[in-house]
């Protein structure tokens, strides 16, 4: 009898979260139950992560607890550590199927073969840098609160020293100005107020085609009238050009909230993560940013325990960071990661001291968003409420401040709050309606 129960769960990135929810529509539009990956099923579905060591372990400990949970199953592996390393994945003899993210748009097809004994393979992969289709656009069906996730572009030109993804994501393609623009016009008129745009590398859209940049696909969304809000994803300083500055910090639609990823805060560190850029450029752009848009949310990734990060660099980067006014860092360690160039360098630094390191940024990081966060006490905020948890409703600023308060309205609403109280928690701030 054809199974019916397939469960599927994500590891790492919005991108991950976006395609299994795109595969979980495929399989409930062909008759399956989705079920909890918690569950008894009969096909699990793991979209794994390779962003470090920590991310290959998590993968694989998952992939052992959806053959433990129902031996008779069907487990495969998809995702960015399929794609890297699928033969170590293969080896493992709870894993059925293996599929990169060369064949991820393949997925239903895939299991459907090996159910009907169709095929023998267990590895389904190719050369990911021959990809150069954008695959897997369509309405999403992940959210975060009530906010749709849009992928819009996937891959990355820029080979950091450190980066496993263009390895596993191969190059930027993106989808096309015209397919976003309608998919974002279906779901406002859905009643959906704010839309997050999602890639690898967001700031890199466009840079496959010669529909235009992420200045171009900005200033056709925010004319989509219903609109609220658009939220984007990380970018890169050194892709963002004047005319791209001038009108993320000018357009009222556009959340004052941006994650530009820095690594490192000490020039000689990001010249050998081939970063492109130096701590005072970054500072620039930051500068200019919070210069005409003040009340924007800057956030970043640090990575500790570079190669070459000896002490002194540590504590250069670590004077710098203090100086600019970030809303929230996210602290990752180090790890080598084979195919990249930064192995070569061998890794240098203890693992106490990289675990040092990172517990002192991480504090860093809690003090300034709580100050962040401080800096709206008692003030007027417009939200947009996202959720609801235990009785209150969950508002979100255009500068990523959630606030719980009591309210009648419904979620998607747009509501006028006063910050009451800061916690401790980046989302443990308590406000009043009015």
């Amino acid at each position: 009898m054809k199974p019916v129960k397939v469960a599927l769960t994500t590891l790492g990135c919005r991108m991950n979260q976006f395609e299994t929810s795109a595969i979980e529509e495929t399989f409930e539009k062909r008759g399956y139950q989705l079920t909890d990956f918690k569950d008894i099923a009969d096909i699990y579905v793991v979209n794994t992560c390779t962003v470090t060591n920590d991310a290959d372990r998590t993968s694989r400990k998952t992939l052992r607890q959806a053959k433990r949970r129902n031996p008779n199953a069907v487990v495969v592996a998809t995702g960015c550590y399929a794609q890297v390393n699928p033969e170590e994945i293969a080896k493992m003899e709870e894993v059925d199927i293996v599929i990169g993210n060369s064949h991820k748009n393949a997925v239903y097809e895939i299991i459907e073969n090996y159910l009907n004994e169709k095929n023998e393979d267990k590895i389904f992969i190719d050369n990911i840098f021959r990809e150069n289709q954008f695959h897997t656009f369509q309405i999403s069906t992940f959210y975060e609160g009530a906010r749709p996730i849009l992928k819009v572009q996937e891959g990355c030109n820029s080979f950091c020293s450190f980066c496993i993804i263009p390895f596993a994501r191969g190059k930027v393609r993106s989808a096309k100005i015209g397919d976003i623009t309608k998919q974002v016009e279906i779901l406002t008129q859905q009643g959906f107020k704010e839309i997050v745009l999602t890639g690898t590398q967001l700031s890199q859209f466009g840079y496959d085609h010669k529909e235009g940049n992420l200045n171009e696909l900005l200033k056709n969304l925010i004319k989509v009238p219903e609109l609220y809000r658009i939220r984007l994803s990380s970018m890169g300083i050194n892709e963002i050009d004047e005319e791209l500055l001038e009108l993320i910090t000018s357009e009222e639609k556009i959340a004052p909230h941006f994650h530009l990823s820095m690594q490192s805060a000490d020039d000689d560190v990001l010249r050998d993560m081939k970063r492109n850029y130096t701590v005072k450029e970054y500072m620039d752009v930051v500068k200019k940013i919070l210069k005409r848009r003040p009340d924007t949310a800057i956030g970043t990734d640090i990575i500790t325990g570079f190669p070459t990060e000896t002490e002194q660099k540590f504590e250069n980067s670590l004077n710098n960071i203090k100086d600019i006014p970030f809303a929230y860092i996210h602290v990752f360690t180090y790890s080598e990661r084979e195919g990249t160039s930064a192995v070569k360098l061998g890794d240098t630094v203890h693992p106490s001291e990289k675990k040092r390191r990172t517990n002192i940024l991480r504090k860093i990081s809690e003090e300034k968003n709580v100050a962040f966060r401080k800096r709206y006490l008692d003030k007027n905020l417009e939200v947009l409420i996202i959720g609801e948890k235990e009785g209150k409703k969950i508002g979100l600023t255009g500068n990523y401040i959630h606030i719980k308060f009591d309210s009648d309205k419904d979620i998607n609403s747009i509501s006028n709050v006063r910050l009451t109280e800061v916690g401790q928690d980046r989302e443990d701030n308590y406000g009043k309606e009015i």
